[in-house]
């Protein structure tokens, strides 16, 4: 995609099934009138996902697909798929969607499709990070945006941030601190690809034409 300007600016729909708190931060950064992307729509697989109230509070239009009206993940996909294409997106970001997408949906949106995770991948993929974490006594943990594959939270990181475990630490206190940073990043990751510095090249994220190690791009948040 070409770098974004003025009216030009990259179309962003984002996906969520809760509160919605990595939506606000990607919101808040749109408000930005040199922010190169802008949020034309926010859809739930809910219906009482109060990302939807933040969305209209922003005056963002918002739709629903409420996966229970389908019989099955292929007949959901179709009709999200149909509902996001109605908005024409350049790029489409998963902030806390809680449904795992078929190969199709993947495919259809391939190089496009952003997600975000609470671990530095490729260290717990799946539920439960910060309590994985804990246990296995890690002294560093944080998030990891990278692009959306078909292997689940197995596709290119393009930005980590990496949170110190303190002692004392409990499975809340570390995902409280972990978010903070998430709502620092994933707004990056989506301005890099709106400023067209951010592609995704096979198996690995470039950036600015040059690849990104296998972790992404690093930000310490003890340095920052």
């Amino acid at each position: 995609m070409s770098e974004s300007t003025g009216n030009d600016r990259c179309r962003v729909v984002v996906l969520i099934s809760g509160s919605g708190t990595n939506l606000q931060a990607i919101i808040d950064s749109a408000a930005d009138a040199e922010c190169p992307y802008q949020v034309c729509a926010v859809i739930s697989n809910k219906p009482e996902a109060y990302g939807l109230t933040r969305a209209s509070d922003g005056g963002i239009e918002t739709a629903v697909v409420n996966h229970r009206d389908y019989l099955d993940r292929e007949g959901f996909d179709t009709a999200l798929i149909e509902a996001i294409d109605r908005y024409a997106p350049d790029l489409v970001v998963l902030a806390g969607f809680m449904r795992i997408l078929t190969p199709g949906f993947v495919r259809h949106y391939s190089g496009r499709l952003l997600n975000i995770h609470p671990s530095l991948l490729p260290k717990y993929q799946g539920l439960h990070t910060h309590r994985r974490a804990l246990e296995a006594g890690d002294r560093e943990h944080g998030a990891t945006v990278h692009f959306v594959t078909e292997e689940l939270d197995g596709g290119p990181p393009i930005v980590q941030a990496i949170v110190p475990v303190e002692d004392g630490d409990t499975a809340d206190t570390l995902a409280q601190r972990v978010q903070m940073q998430e709502h620092l990043i994933y707004p990056l990751a989506v301005q890099w690809f709106a400023e067209g510095r951010l592609r995704m090249s096979t198996d690995r994220a470039e950036l600015d034409g040059h690849p990104l190690p296998p972790s992404g791009h690093r930000i310490d948040s003890r340095r920052t």
